[in-house]
């Protein structure tokens, strides 16, 4: 695997898991917000939610690894190359 292919997956992967918690927060607060008006709360939705936002969150972690790792890859090659 290329070092940049390397590097576009864990970016790519970044995104795409900053992009659910983004829309696991929206609906968690939107799901406040209505239940505040109606005085009756989904528990599934929400809890759905929730963990959509804690797997969103792992999902980050794990790909911030992969830019890291693969930074270091870069900076170990280039330290051989000199």
């Amino acid at each position: 695997m290329e070092i940049n292919n390397l590097l576009n997956t864990g970016v790519q992967g970044f995104q795409q898991a900053t992009s659910r918690a983004n829309q696991a927060a929206q609906e968690i607060a939107s799901q406040s917000v209505k239940d505040a008006s109606t005085e009756s709360i989904n528990q599934n939705d929400l809890t759905t939610s929730l963990v959509d936002l804690k797997v969103a969150e792992l999902d980050a972690q794990a790909n911030a690894k992969v830019i890291a790792t693969a930074s270091d890859l870069v900076g170990t090659l280039l330290d051989v190359t000199a």
